[in-house]
């Protein structure tokens, strides 16, 4: 009899092993594909720079850089035009910084898909503290949009990343509206086919507070974004799956940390600006101001970095 309680205890506590390991390899398994809802892009796109380069040992060096490294399919520069045009699946920023690593300065002035692109657009973002960065959109397809993003100043940790209805600032963030949500939909994850169409997902924010994200989205369009908000939130978006009020309105991602208006951008080979007219600053000296105001002017000798 004992021996039959025995294998029966046995039994018991074995199943009960087996059962928290189903529960918690499914558990992983929905957590993985709520992960791969973020849809990172490994595509290559074709991101154009202008670097600073005077002979053929410049170019040498950039190249070093770049070939062979992860995520970079080709390299082809033009020390006379000061040009390097990048094929990756890389973000922008961190193309920028193998290039930058070589000692020379790089900013990014166009950004393209491998076939003709429909659209390209860009937000210049501001906030809280020293928050601030750059998103790029590029309509890659009628079914595919491109964001390439760097964003500063933020927590590490997770943040909501949202397109807003309004493009209205007058207030800060607060006037940006609601997420734009053309169809009425509930709040959800990128990847899902219930939510808002400005639904992000999140960014995640290293321990140096930069977030440097690339990923695609089969909702979003730049045609329909543009003279629109970007706005990154506080906290984690919950995707519409947590159990708090807010959560099928907001993702109940916290306050609004920065923002900025879309706008229409230049493509590739479309930005041949080497000089600001309102302001005379040229393009490498932007390269070390802000977006705008103090320290912006090239009459004052001020000149925080942009670090963008």
């Amino acid at each position: 009899m004992a021996s039959a309680v025995n294998r029966y205890s046995w039994f018991v506590s074995v199943s009960r092993k087996v059962g928290s390991y189903l529960f918690n390899s499914s558990l992983f398994i929905a957590q993985a594909a709520t992960c791969t809802n973020n849809m990172d892009s490994v595509r290559p796109t074709k991101l154009e720079f202008a670097v600073q380069m005077t002979c053929e040992r410049c170019a040498v060096k950039v190249r070093a850089a770049l070939e062979g490294k992860p995520g970079v399919t080709s390299v082809s520069i033009d020390v006379g035009k000061e040009e390097v045009l990048v094929e990756s699946a890389l973000t922008s920023a961190e193309v920028q910084a193998l290039i930058e690593s070589t000692g020379r300065r790089a900013v990014l002035k166009g950004i393209g898909g491998l076939e003709q692109d429909l659209g390209s657009a860009v937000a210049m973002l501001a906030g809280v503290g020293k928050i601030q960065g750059v998103v790029r959109f590029l309509q890659l397809s009628e079914e595919r949009c491109l964001i390439d993003g760097t964003i500063d100043g933020l927590e590490p940790g997770p943040h909501g990343l949202h397109v807003h209805t309004l493009g209205d600032l007058t207030l800060g963030c607060i006037s940006c509206g609601e997420h734009y949500n053309p169809f009425g939909r509930q709040h959800g994850g990128p990847g899902d086919s219930e939510r808002h169409v400005g639904d992000l997902g999140n960014i995640v924010a290293g321990p140096d507070g930069r977030a440097s994200f690339r990923q695609e989205d089969r909702q979003l369009k730049v045609w329909d974004v543009i003279g629109r908000s970007l706005v990154v939130d506080a906290a984690e978006d919950d995707l519409g799956r947590g159990n708090h009020p807010l959560s099928k309105q907001t993702g109940n991602s916290g306050e609004r940390l920065a923002c900025g208006i879309i706008a229409r951008s230049a493509g590739l080979f479309q930005n041949p600006k080497q000089i600001c007219a309102c302001d005379g600053v040229t393009l490498w000296e932007e390269r070390d101001r802000p977006i705008a105001g103090k320290g912006r002017s090239k009459a004052n000798a001020e000149t925080p970095a942009a670090h963008l």
